[in-house]
């Protein structure tokens, strides 16, 4: 197999020309545009995070915000003010100073009606932002917000050059993109590559990293190149030097490869489920869904389809992640027996050929997926799990540039993704609070309780009332079976030997960060 791989690494001719100066990286996946505000697409926040910089950034922990462009900050006892002290030393790409001006216009423009920002949440709900003086920020919340040093590490937070956004208008994010990163961007190609330059200037790496800048080479070349096999043969081949988007199917053989080395993000919350929408009448009966929950091996499924790369998920927030609570650690158990008489309860009866039916109609909810390597063969092997207590899914996979439309639709009863997320309180956020229904909460979830433990957790001034009322919301949607936590996905960064000081970080995918400790 490896040999195939290297000879098709060299007839496909992908390789990039590679110098001391210059790091070379494949991803799979290019975005529509750089723009961090106008989306959620974790394409975009990978190459966002490189050129531009956040208030505070997430140490390795996963947990625990630290000083960036803020160099400290203040809460007030009622939870509402923050005053940031920024750097005094900080530069764009472009050489113009970062000031308190270029804040108050990033958050401003993040809650405007025209940018219409999917994560402007994470901001929490702003009521007035402003310039106390050069570098001093004046950030004032409506309500208390919890979270909000955690999601202000986030790349939909990053702080834009004013100038620079108001110059290039519709065009920004697509035509340039300036930022006081570590990284600058040079060039785009879409679909091909992306090209970014040292940021000579940058001396403000946080804490985390042993170099605070600049960063060790003159600049990094992103090729997109989106077969999996062929991302596999060209590192086998030495022609890039460190990918994220290594398949999990080849870990093992990169692991045992001499020429590369495997690092795993530690920790890292990504959980694939699949979410079923209450709505539909067949899955609207809470025990058909539990059945169809402990239906499954998990443990068999990480094993056979992940081939060791993923944990089993018996709950939807990771044991490791903020907020977890740890009571609902049993209400999801493999019991195949036990779900065929919840089914056999619910009115649901065998058929002739075995698939059960109610009242004429067979149960064989639709599927929605990704068509990537995971969804796919996850969804295959529980479709054969579920045949077994006679239910019979109908898959359909989605191309991955189609996919989000098709699952704002309604007409289907079981989707599944895989999320990346921060926190218990993060998670719980995007997915159960009734005001994001069509989506994401596709559930269409709505429920008094949950939304009020939600506002109560969000504006918890203490992290023991936050984790009360998060852990309340976790109990009541286990309880309901609102999805199927399938399997915590592991995620590395496959370099090449050569490469040294690739430690992965977890946020949103992005194991490469800012790539400060990074040397040949």
């Amino acid at each position: 197999m490896i040999k195939a791989l290297l000879g098709a690494a060299f007839a496909l001719g992908i390789a990039t020309s590679a110098t001391a100066q210059t790091l070379n990286m494949m991803k799979g996946v290019d975005a529509p545009h750089y723009d961090a505000q106008r989306t959620t697409w974790g394409p975009t926040s990978d190459i966002v995070n490189m050129i531009q910089d956040t208030l505070v950034a997430l140490d390795w922990d996963g947990k625990t915000p630290i000083p960036y462009l803020a160099k400290s900050w203040t809460v007030s006892p009622d939870g509402k003010l923050y005053t940031f002290k920024l750097r005094d030393d900080v530069t764009f790409c472009s050489g113009k100073k970062l000031t308190a001006e270029d804040v108050v216009f990033t958050f401003k423009r993040l809650k405007s009606p025209e940018i219409k920002g999917p994560f402007a949440w994470r901001a929490g709900t702003l009521k007035d932002v402003r310039a106390a003086d050069p570098y001093t920020v004046a950030y004032e919340l409506a309500e208390p917000f919890s979270e909000l040093l955690l999601q202000l590490t986030m790349f939909t937070n990053a702080i834009l050059n004013k100038d620079n956004v108001e110059a290039l208008g519709k065009d920004y994010g697509v035509k340039g993109a300036d930022g006081t990163g570590p990284w600058c961007l040079e060039s785009w190609q879409p679909r091909t590559h992306i090209t970014l330059k040292r940021h000579d200037a940058y001396r403000w790496g946080p804490s985390m990293y042993q170099n605070k800048g600049p960063v060790k080479f003159e600049k990094l070349v992103i090729k997109i190149v989106p077969k999996d096999s062929s991302r596999v043969a060209a590192m086998m081949a030495g022609q890039f030097d460190t990918t994220h988007q290594f398949p999990t199917q080849f870990i093992a053989q990169a692991k045992t490869a001499p020429m590369l080395t495997v690092n795993e993000a530690k920790p890292n919350f990504q959980l694939l489920y699949f979410g079923f929408k209450t709505t539909r009448p067949m899955v609207a009966d809470k025990r058909v869904r539990e059945a169809m929950s402990i239906a499954i091996d998990r443990a068999a499924i990480a094993k056979s389809i992940l081939l060791g790369n993923a944990e089993a998920a018996f709950t939807i927030v990771d044991p490791g992640a903020q907020d977890h609570d740890p009571k609902t650690a049993g209400i999801v158990k493999q019991d195949p027996e036990r779900a065929k008489k919840l089914l056999d309860e619910a009115g649901w009866k065998p058929g002739a050929d075995g698939i059960r039916e109610k009242d004429g109609v067979k149960l064989a909810p639709k599927v929605y997926y990704t068509a990537n390597a995971n969804s796919a063969r996850v969804a295959e092997a529980i479709q054969g799990y579920l045949r077994k207590v006679g239910v019979d899914w109908k898959l359909q996979p989605w191309d991955s540039t189609i996919a989000p439309v098709k699952m704002a639709e309604q007409d289907y009863e079981i989707w599944s993704v895989t999320v990346p997320y921060l926190s218990a309180g993060d998670l719980m956020n995007i997915y159960f609070d009734s005001a994001n229904i069509p989506t994401p909460n596709r559930m269409n979830w709505k429920d008094a309780e949950t939304d009020q433990w939600l506002k109560q957790g969000r504006a918890a001034l203490t992290a023991e009332e936050r984790t009360r009322f998060y852990a309340q919301v976790q109990q009541k949607v286990m309880t309901e079976h609102l999805w199927m936590p399938v399997l915590n996905i592991a995620m590395y960064e496959v370099s090449n030997k050569k490469l040294k000081g690739m430690r992965p970080h977890m946020i949103y995918q992005n194991t490469f960060y800012k790539g400060l400790d990074a040397s040949f």
